[in-house]
């Protein structure tokens, strides 16, 4: 018996052994025994790997048992180590440069066998093969980030800023890190879900951030390669179909890796400045798939935005039988924004790869992320044995750093010291306003802008408006805010007051309640013209007084939510007892010749501003407004802080209908209109930038009775400065097309995203957007009216020509302007 049990006990403590995980740790170096970043480091013949850190260390979480692992970076020979392991180990490991065998042809025209072209060629005959090779898979993802301030102007790195970027004096330091860890799910064609485990970030992402698989999804078999954030267009694969027509190739040489040929071609482009590559690609020779790739974008060359060079590198390894996925995608980039040098990387380890997973049905819903509730809550030990590329010593002080300075911010004394950050100040109040956070930011204030406070219109006078917002958050997501507003008008001596609120409930699903009351003076055009500081400043400076205004003493309550994905229903009731108002302020600084203040009577253009003409009579009206919007294959995110609703390369269908309803409550209106819309505001258009669009028809089948501000009105533009909305126009009157009758509105544009002007040597590094758009409406009384136009654009700021026609008859043309204030 005692026998027996011992028996027993050692063979439990065996299988205990044997499943204990043990660290192999190393370091990767060159010939001068420098550390090589990044070498991808995996056992031979698996689906697991890593990858060295900044510093060329790497670590393995293995159990007991002999290993061949591979160490792989461009530009050094293959290695494959047998190692043992039996506890926790270290091996360094010094990588010799590659030893590419150079052969007699090197770039040739094509004739011979071996040559560049010909080689490519046959890569680009099994592009399609290997794009669409396996149906599915499911991978685990880790994904690592870091964004470092390398040098800084010494005169702007006052305390403040440093402070404000955590960096020291010099201008040196980690910007923002992020990690995260997800399952990774792909089905052919274009399906993919990630289910995010983990995530951590620390410090201000500066730039653009990739914390997600699908953020740093490579693949060069496909035709274009995108890279979001930095670039409005795509960019040429070196395998493309037609890759030919942009690329010249250079065979540098080719090696044995076991038992395979490997070529090394350089790729060049044909033409500067064509949406391609430069840098080196690795092609199986026989099998004609990509073994690595290692190739570089620039600013200059590529129209690149924030950042100067971007290198893209990727690593390749067989997964089974003639199956080879990523083991490793990375990307560096360096920059420089006015003397703040920047540079960083976002790496991707791909492991346990699965070539045969099994999905639910409907697991593809839309949903291409779910974060798991304590993705964000997982401990530094958790991250610790998780983590696949060990933290820099650097990396693991900033970590530490940020997290005790983030509990030092939850702490009550700095709760109290916060009362600073909110302190107010004049200049960013006068453009933007003043926004105050409290108490882990739960709760906010946000006072609206001086720029809409003080203001001067012809019906009003010098006029003050009040405005402010009080949000609060809590902690099921859901929230509330509450916006009062106070006007008065020193000329018309009128006050008004009145408070609209919302209340979201259902943040996932877009549920919200909406309600407001009270008196205000509006637009007699309900989709807007200009905003109070432009009409006061037109009115004051150009004597154009724009925008006609009545009054409204009103009661509302709204509802929205999604119906199903993709599919949002909205409804709001109104009841509103409306007055017409008149000019009783007639002061412009600069007058002009042959111009003059008009009526606020937008149907008398000819008539004094003193006109005191009947637009309307006062009158009740009980309005029932309802839109339903589909959006064809509608991806999300699901966060625990809410749904986030992600761009469909599909355009969306918008469907309105609005009753006044008679006879109810005094009620004097009695009409029904509805329209349809379609419309899409960024469609990628591969090579050459992207298109927006906006195609609206409607019409009042019901007419009985309803007064001007019912009517069906248009974006319209007077003045210099121009909203750069899709769906705007940019010469129309504000108020002569509105129409109580059909219509038919379509607008089109168009951004190139430098790609005219790339070959333009004075022009290209400029980064200058170019844009052509057209916009066209048609309706009873005005019939065919066009404009069409041609544009430039970096980042904010917006200069347009255009020429506009009613009919066959030009009306106007000039120039148009936007520069971020609406």
């Amino acid at each position: 018996m005692i026998k027996t049990l011992l028996l027993l006990f050692i063979s439990t403590l065996s299988l205990l052994a044997s499943a204990q995980t043990y660290l192999l740790t190393g370091r990767i170096t060159d010939a001068n025994n420098k550390p090589i970043a990044f070498a991808s480091v995996y056992i031979k013949n698996s689906t697991y790997g890593t990858a060295t850190n900044e510093n060329g260390n790497y670590e393995f979480k293995l159990t007991a048992g002999s290993y061949a692992i591979v160490y792989r970076f461009p530009g050094y020979k293959e290695t494959t180590e047998k190692i043992t392991i039996d506890g926790n180990a270290q091996h360094d490991v010094q990588m010799v440069d590659e030893a590419y065998q150079y052969r007699k042809f090197k770039r040739a025209t094509g004739d011979e066998p071996d040559s560049a072209i010909n080689i490519m060629r046959q890569v680009i005959n099994k592009r399609l093969y290997y794009l669409r090779q396996v149906n599915a898979y499911s991978c685990v993802v880790y994904i690592k980030g870091v964004q470092k301030l390398v040098s800084a102007p010494k005169s702007l790195m006052g305390q403040n800023v440093t402070s404000a970027l955590n960096v020291d004096s010099t201008g040196k330091g980690i910007l923002y890190q992020t990690e995260s860890l997800s399952n990774y799910n792909f089905q052919q064609p274009d399906k993919i879900k990630e289910e995010m485990i983990a995530t951590r970030s620390a410090g201000q992402n500066t730039s653009f951030s990739y914390n997600k698989a699908s953020d740093l999804y490579v693949n060069f078999y496909e035709n274009v390669f995108t890279v979001p954030g930095l670039s409005s267009h795509g960019f040429i694969s070196p395998i493309a179909e037609d890759a030919l027509k942009y690329y010249d190739y250079n065979l540098l040489g080719s090696k044995i890796e076991d038992g395979l040929t490997v070529d090394k071609i350089q790729v060049i482009p044909k033409r500067s400045y064509d949406p391609v590559f430069t840098g080196n690609i690795y092609i199986v020779e026989g099998d004609w798939r990509l073994y690595g790739v290692d190739l570089i974008l620039t600013g200059k060359a590529n129209q690149l935005n924030l950042v100067d060079t971007l290198q893209v590198s990727q690593q390749y390894v067989p997964i089974r039988d003639s199956v080879w996925e990523p083991l490793s995608v990375r990307y560096s980039f360096k920059g420089d924004v006015v003397g703040f040098k920047f540079e960083g990387y976002y790496l991707g380890i791909y492991n346990n790869y699965n070539l045969s997973p099994t999905f639910p049905d409907h697991y593809f819903n839309g949903a291409i992320m779910r974060m798991d509730t304590f993705a964000n809550n997982k401990t530094g030990l958790y991250w610790q044995q998780a983590r696949p590329v060990p933290l820099t010593k650097q990396e693991y002080l900033d970590y530490n750093n940020k997290e005790e300075l983030a509990a030092l911010k939850k702490s009550i004394d700095y709760l109290d010291q916060e009362r600073n950050k909110n302190r107010f100040n004049i200049l960013p109040y006068i453009p933007f306003g003043y926004h105050a956070s409290y108490r882990h930011d739960n709760d906010s204030l946000y006072v609206f802008p001086f720029l809409n406070t003080l203001f001067y219109n012809t019906v009003e006078g010098v006029g003050l408006n009040l405005k402010a917002t009080y949000s609060h958050y809590y902690n099921d997501l859901s929230s509330y805010n509450i916006t009062p507003n106070l006007r008065y008008g020193y000329a018309d001596k009128q006050f008004n007051a009145n408070i609209k609120g919302k209340y979201i409930y259902d943040p996932v699903n877009r549920g919200e309640f909406t309600f407001g009351f009270g008196s205000d003076v509006l637009d007699l055009s309900n989709v807007g013209t200009r905003s109070l500081y432009f009409n006061t400043l037109s009115t004051l400076l150009s004597e154009q007084n724009y925008v006609k205004y009545y009054r409204s003493e009103y009661g509302e309550f709204g509802y929205q939510h999604d119906i199903t994905i993709g599919l949002l229903l909205k409804a709001d009731l109104s009841y509103a007892n409306r007055t017409q108002l008149y000019n009783n302020s007639y002061y412009s600084i600069n007058t002009y010749a042959g111009r003059r203040l008009t009526s606020n009577n937008p149907l008398t253009p000819d008539a004094p501003a003193t006109d005191r003409s009947v637009l309307f009579p006062q009158n009740q009206a009980l309005t029932l407004s309802t839109s339903l919007t589909y959006t064809f294959d509608q991806q999300y995110i699901d966060r625990p802080t809410g749904r986030t609703f992600l761009p469909t390369p599909y355009p969306q269908i918008k469907f309105n209908y609005r009753k006044g309803i008679n006879g109810l409550f005094g009620s004097d209106v009695d009409y029904d209109f509805a329209s349809i819309e379609v419309y899409h505001d960024h469609l990628q258009t591969g090579l050459v930038g992207f298109s927006s669009f906006k195609i609206t028809a409607g019409d009042f089948f019901n007419r009985n009775q309803l007064y001007f501000m019912d009517y069906n009105h248009f974006l319209g533009n007077q003045g210099t400065t121009f909203d750069p909305t899709p769906g705007t126009f940019h010469f129309l009157p504000f108020y002569t097309y509105s129409t109580n009758g059909a219509f038919l509105e379509a607008h089109y544009e168009h951004n190139f995203s430098g790609f005219l002007f790339k070959n333009i040597s004075f022009l290209r590094g400029l980064k200058l957007d170019e844009i052509i758009g057209a916009n066209y409406l048609t309706e009873n009384n005005n019939r065919n009216y066009k404009e069409f136009y041609i544009g430039l654009q970096r980042l904010i700021f917006r200069v347009d020509y255009g020429l506009a026609f009613e009919g066959n008859r030009k009306y106007t043309q000039g120039f148009r302007i936007f520069y971020g204030i609406k």
